[in-house]
């Protein structure tokens, strides 16, 4: 199947050829036809299988082939959990309406909002957000959304994951009853499935993939280190195997920029990202890392989603996450576009019942081995009890003005229980 029979516009395609795509991918197939239909959609996809493309393109022509309104209010909004997506999404929408009379923008926190607003009072069709940013300037009278005509929820399990929901259900009170609304999700959990209910109007349920399937071009690979030899390991893969671009995550903040010192200290150029850093650093360490300045990006999962890195060779897990569907998001940032990638986890004592879970998840023993000089400690501690899951219904986010989205999402109480390695990282977006 070609992008040729899907519906799309001459201009549409146009954008796409410019972009150097032939075939649509298999969620791109099914939604795009729907979404024409002005269907409401709740679709599900593997990470890194073309989910954006999937509903940029027939939103673009829905909204080309209407008559552009006096002053150019938003008629389209992409609600994005990161910054990160919010400006990758941003690129997509730019790049595939150049050919068109469509104007976008990006707004989200951690920078200052005056560009923001002077491009909102210049007219706006399509607009892509992160909550927080979105309902600021919404409460400052500086943007309406009075118009809006189609609504994305990107990574809508994100969204919820980072304690969004409250915000979710402002925003949709802001908006015009009679809208299209399409739910994009690279997992369906039982409280997206509630979620969809809510907001969507007789949707079509699409699946591309089996959910929580990883990629089958990606190599995966685990190797049982001791907890205080992993950075040792770590350097050694890199500068033996002469890895020029690898993306490192870990599950806390200070461990990013402990690792990153490290490799530093090793003559690995290196950069952290995480929510404690400003935006400018996050998008300057990005910019270094596609251009190659930069050999390694250390990341809490702040990037496993929302990070579209061609031809990314390597993923390492220096730690194992302890929700296991983000191991298919962060492995899922290689492999892409039917890439080929490399992913390794090193695995302590103590990630063993993370390591158990994640196979469960993808239905797959994933391959191990030791690595010659750091042989695991046999009599090493493991891991006792692993943290109970915590139901994905959200708190109450904590009010802020400016960059709510960056620093206090996903905050409140959870019934008096924390989960520190897996909030700790979420609520900096």
């Amino acid at each position: 199947m070609s992008f040729n029979s899907l519906g799309l516009s001459d201009a549409l395609l146009k954008a796409v050829s410019a972009q150097g795509y032939t075939q649509p991918s298999p969620i791109q197939q099914k939604a795009i036809p729907l979404i024409l239909e002005r269907k409401d959609v709740l679709a599900s996809a593997q990470t890194g299988t073309g989910k954006t493309a999937g509903f940029t393109l027939p939103m673009l022509q829905i909204l080309s082939q209407q008559p552009v309104l006096r002053n150019r209010p938003v008629r389209a909004l992409v609600l994005t959990p990161t910054r990160e997506l919010a400006a990758q999404v941003y690129e997509n929408v730019r790049d595939y309406s150049a050919y068109v009379d469509i104007k976008s923008a990006v707004i989200f926190g951690g920078v200052n909002q005056k560009s923001q607003v002077s491009t909102l009072r210049q007219g706006v069709d399509v607009l892509i957000a992160t909550p927080g940013r979105l309902l600021d300037l919404h409460n400052q009278r500086l943007l309406s959304l009075n118009n809006i005509e189609i609504l994305v929820l990107d990574e809508a399990d994100r969204m919820l994951d980072m304690g969004f929901l409250r915000d979710i259900k402002k925003i949709m009170a802001l908006m015009p009853a009679k809208r299209q609304n399409l739910l994009f999700s690279a997992t369906f959990s039982k409280d997206i499935k509630s979620l969809a209910n809510s907001i969507l109007n007789h949707p079509v349920l699409v699946e591309a993939t089996p959910e929580n399937t990883t990629v089958d071009k990606i190599n995966q690979q685990v190797y049982h280190v001791d907890k205080g030899a992993k950075s040792d390991v770590l350097v050694k893969l890199i500068s033996e195997g002469n890895w020029e671009q690898v993306l490192v995550f870990t599950r806390t903040k200070h461990g990013a920029n402990k690792l990153t010192k490290k490799l530093l200290s090793s003559n690995i150029s290196a950069l952290a990202i995480h929510g404690n850093k400003s935006q400018g650093a996050r998008t300057k360490a990005l910019e270094g890392f596609k251009k190659g300045t930069i050999r390694v990006l250390v990341a809490t999962d702040i990037a496993a989603r929302g990070l579209d890195i061609p031809l990314l060779p390597h993923v390492v897990n220096f730690e194992l996450p302890n929700i296991s569907e983000d191991y298919v998001h962060r492995i899922g940032r290689t492999g892409r576009a039917g890439a080929s990638g490399i992913a390794i986890s090193l695995v302590s004592a103590d990630e063993k019942t993370y390591l158990r879970d994640i196979e469960k998840l993808v239905g797959l023993r994933i391959p191990s081995d030791v690595i010659s000089g750091f042989l695991p400690d046999p009599n090493a501690p493991t891991e006792i009890e692993k943290p109970q899951r915590q139901q994905r219904s959200r708190p109450r986010a904590a009010r802020s003005t400016g960059d709510r989205n960056a620093k206090t999402a996903g905050s409140g109480n959870r019934n008096n229980q924390r989960r520190p390695s897996r909030n700790s990282n979420r609520r900096s977006d």
